[in-house]
């Protein structure tokens, strides 16, 4: 275990950020799409908006006017590759991963042993009057960091009789592949660490994203790691076109966002003064009291739903009702065999016609998963979530979820309960003698949930549940997609039939292989199963 001080250290490092390609004369691109929208001409390149004193004249009037209309599809077409290290995994679910205008690789903790010294710390922890803060800080993670390594060990037991039980002839070769039963014994034991573990990702977004980030860097949950990442990033981009990003607003300061604002009234009146966990205590209870067992909860769709994606398929083609009914119209987008788009890997069903028809149908979900999982689940960027200020949802309590595998062993959620329980313990201490809610926030477990509603149209919807009711999908969300679809399944029977694991789509569509993972092949013919039979543990 790594002492106290090597970790204090990793403070000093965070964040790098590296440029590692951009587009070439981000501004002067800006403003020659901008031109060419008015050019009868023809297109105007880049070269011509700055070659002479008129034509740079003429850019800054464009930019100017731009800019304050707000017309800044302009501003989309720069884009820039960051290399970012040694930001925490909750920096990325709430702030980096928020919004659907990014792409991003990320290292994976269900497929990467952490180090035990690779820990965000705030900054402000480390003056001299906040000693007793930053040791009980560091004391929390690792605490952490021991058991997440104690239970990866306990763990590789049941993993392993699991795995060789799918995989028989797979166990007279265990030099080979115990390094797959390692995975999931780390998947399952990553529950357990801090959202303070650092990552280290690829992260691309264009010029517009980049404005937005320096415009709300210092929001809510965590602003000065946020502004310090930020910062870099535009920092890097000046380098290469100061006239870019010079055209960037400054920070907008915590105390004019609309959060803030809402909550220095609320607790400053009367309803308010019962306090923050008195408050997430209640909302706590009254969410997980609608939820009842499930962690997603069907909580909206359209009552005519198979009105409307029957009349949009008809629509698409200019076929009446009287020549194509609502169940063959319904069957010839959904029904793989005709629509063989869904099931390819491409997945380029927003070009197709017909499988737009499934924009047309929407879904909300009532959903409690763990930051873990949620961290995944948010990747699918068009099914968006109203996310949590997450230490609203702090109640001082333990309040957590537990991996399957850890809860059908008895003697492994023993100890993991033990670990939640001391956990929470001294995250409420710190919490008490801080009173530091933005750096207390890392110390909650990746277990800790997410209490939020997730929307989305069929259409993505659609791809979402096929990719995650895979068996080699992230264990807790492909049990959140069974429960949504089979309640789909009730609600339309005629949408929900046609909808279930990859490989069973691409049987129906008579694409081989059934499964398309080759040597990740899970090891069940999940094809030939109906979704209530859908049952794993690792």
């Amino acid at each position: 275990m790594k002492k106290i001080s090597t970790l204090q250290q990793t403070a000093v490092e965070s964040p790098e950020v590296t440029l590692v390609d951009f587009t070439n004369s981000p501004f002067d691109l800006s403003i020659a799409t901008a031109r060419t929208c008015y050019s009868g001409k023809g297109i105007v390149f880049p070269a011509e908006v700055s070659s002479t004193q008129n034509a740079r004249d003429i850019r800054d009037r464009v930019a100017a006017s731009t800019l304050a209309a707000g017309h800044l599809t302009t501003r989309q077409h720069p884009g820039f590759v960051f290399a970012i290290n040694r930001v925490s995994r909750h920096l990325v679910w709430s702030f980096l991963h928020s919004h659907p205008y990014y792409n991003s690789e990320q290292v994976s903790q269900r497929y990467v042993e952490v180090k035990p010294d690779q820990f965000y710390v705030p900054p402000a922890l480390r003056k001299d009057s906040r000693r007793k803060e930053l040791s009980l800080y560091l004391k929390t993670i690792e605490l952490s960091v021991r058991v997440y390594f104690e239970l990866i060990a306990d763990i590789r037991i049941p993993a392993a009789a699991e795995y060789y039980k799918i995989f028989p002839a797979r166990a007279k070769k265990k030099d080979q592949y115990d390094k797959v039963v390692h995975k999931k014994s780390i998947e399952a034991a990553r529950y357990i660490l801090p959202t303070a573990t650092y990552t280290y990702l690829y992260h691309t977004i264009n010029g517009l994203t980049l404005h937005r980030y320096r415009r709300l860097c210092r929001a809510y949950d965590v602003p000065e790691e946020t502004a310090a990442l930020v910062e870099k990033m535009y920092q890097a981009v000046k380098n290469i076109d100061s006239l870019y990003t010079d055209e960037m607003t400054d920070p907008l300061p915590i105390e004019e966002t609309a959060e803030y604002k809402y909550f220095k009234e609320f607790y400053e009146s009367q309803a308010g003064r019962e306090g923050i966990q008195a408050q997430a205590k209640a909302f706590v209870r009254e969410f997980d009291s609608e939820m009842g067992q499930l962690s997603s909860r069907l909580a909206g769709f359209q009552s005519g739903a198979i009105q409307t994606l029957s009349g949009a398929v008809r629509s698409v083609l200019g076929i009446s009702r009287g020549s194509m009914s609502d169940e063959a119209a319904v069957s010839l987008v959904l029904n793989p065999d005709s629509n063989r788009h869904l099931s390819s890997t491409l997945n380029e069903s927003t070009l197709s016609r017909l499988s737009r028809a499934l924009y047309n149908v929407q879904y909300t979900f009532q959903k409690k998963i763990s930051h873990t999982a949620d961290s995944q689940d948010q990747r699918h960027r068009l099914v968006p979530g109203s996310r949590p200020i997450l230490m609203r949802h702090f109640t001082g309590s333990p309040d957590y979820i537990v991996p399957a595998i850890v809860r059908e062993n008895p003697a492994i959620l023993e100890k993991y309960e033990r670990a939640m329980e001391k956990l929470f313990d001294m995250i409420s201490e710190f919490v008490d003698i801080s009173d530091d809610r933005e750096s207390a926030v890392y110390l909650l477990p990746n277990a800790f949930p997410v209490r939020f509603y997730e929307s989305g149209d069929l259409l993505n919807l659609h791809h979402k549940w096929k990719s995650r009711l895979c068996y080699n999908a992230q264990e807790e969300i492909f049990r959140a997609s069974v429960e949504e679809l089979t309640q789909v399944e009730d609600a339309h029977p005629q949408i929900g039939r046609w909808i279930k694991a990859p490989c069973w789509v691409r049987k129906q569509s008579g694409t081989k292989p059934f499964c398309p993972e080759g040597d990740k092949f899970c090891g069940v013919n999940v094809w030939t199963k109906e979704l209530k039979d859908y049952r794993r543990t690792i």
